[in-house]
């Protein structure tokens, strides 16, 4: 076997050009990775995921990382996840990653007692109209905001994600009804603590926590994620959040060697979920690169230990 671990990217940040603040994160993030890898006795390179002159019979293991491209490109993607799969073993796992994909996940993790923002999943193809979907909303979900957010089941970076106002129904009906004809959609109820408070990312490897950064919105807008000018802060997190962080990590179908769990106080006041990520999530190993170490020894012990 010529490698132990690829490194998983994108094309567009393999030998990038133009190198901007964001494309620094995503090498600097890769180069801590590989580096810690290395470290560690383990034989690592970077590759993209659709490189197509790589044999991935010739890695033990990938582990996807900066895969960022994915959710634009998502039959592509699910075609060579399934070949890659009877090549190589994926870090963390095929079914892990086909859970998590898809945010009908969040069900699944609600069935187990984490708090979940309210929620009601729109399957593809379904006839509702919007205006049909809020009140079943009220109605069979519990819905008491007048605010809501609308978004893809399998997404990233914001995409397809509306923020809509109970007298604004009328003029989303047409978007909703496009989307909901190509792919299964989501809507939650509004919460206004993570615009006023933000949202906390907690990173958790192996089950233990390492470190975490609060992610706050840019003025008048609601997503923090910085593609949108959204900022992101240093945080240090108290007891009770980092046992939920666990809690919600250990709730997974198994438990995943690296994870982000992004939390927040919902509109009861309660710590809630808004996203579990074990699939390609952004985990501030700038922030603290000593969790690039722990990844890799959990990896290597996970995975590599002979």
């Amino acid at each position: 076997m010529e490698y132990d671990v690829v490194v998983l990217t994108d094309h567009r940040y393999v030998a990038p050009q133009k190198k901007t603040p964001y494309i620094e994160n995503v090498l600097q993030e890769d180069q801590l990775v590989l580096k810690a890898l290395e470290n560690q006795g383990l034989k690592a390179i970077r590759k993209s995921w659709d490189d197509p002159d790589f044999d991935w019979s010739t890695t033990q293991y990938a582990l996807f990382r900066t895969t960022w491209d994915y959710f634009d490109r998502y039959v592509e993607f699910s075609e060579w996840l399934v070949k890659a799969s009877k090549q190589t073993q994926f870090i963390n796992s095929l079914e892990l990653i086909y859970w998590n994909i898809d945010k009908h996940y969040l069900q699944d993790l609600s069935n187990s007692e984490i708090t979940i923002p309210k929620t009601v999943f729109v399957e593809k193809g379904a006839t509702l109209t919007l205006a049909e979907t809020v009140a079943k909303a009220k109605s069979e979900h519990g819905f008491t905001a007048d605010t809501y957010i609308l978004k893809p089941c399998v997404s990233g970076a914001a995409r397809h994600t509306y923020k809509i106002g109970q007298d604004r129904i009328a003029d989303y009906e047409s978007i909703f009804q496009n989307l909901v004809k190509e792919e299964a959609m989501m809507l939650q109820e509004f919460q206004q603590n993570i615009v006023s408070e933000g949202e906390i990312s907690m990173m958790v490897f192996n089950g233990e926590f390492t470190h975490a950064v609060l992610k706050i919105a840019k003025p008048g807008d609601f997503r923090v994620q910085d593609d949108f000018g959204g900022t992101v802060h240093d945080y240090e997190p108290n007891q009770e959040q980092i046992t939920y962080a666990k809690s919600v990590v250990h709730a997974a179908p198994e438990l995943p060697i690296y994870a982000r769990v992004d939390i927040f106080k919902d509109n009861e006041g309660n710590w809630a979920l808004a996203e579990l990520e074990i699939f390609e999530p952004e985990l501030w190993f700038r922030n603290n690169p000593s969790a690039a170490d722990i990844l890799a020894k959990a990896i290597k012990k996970n995975y590599l230990a002979h």
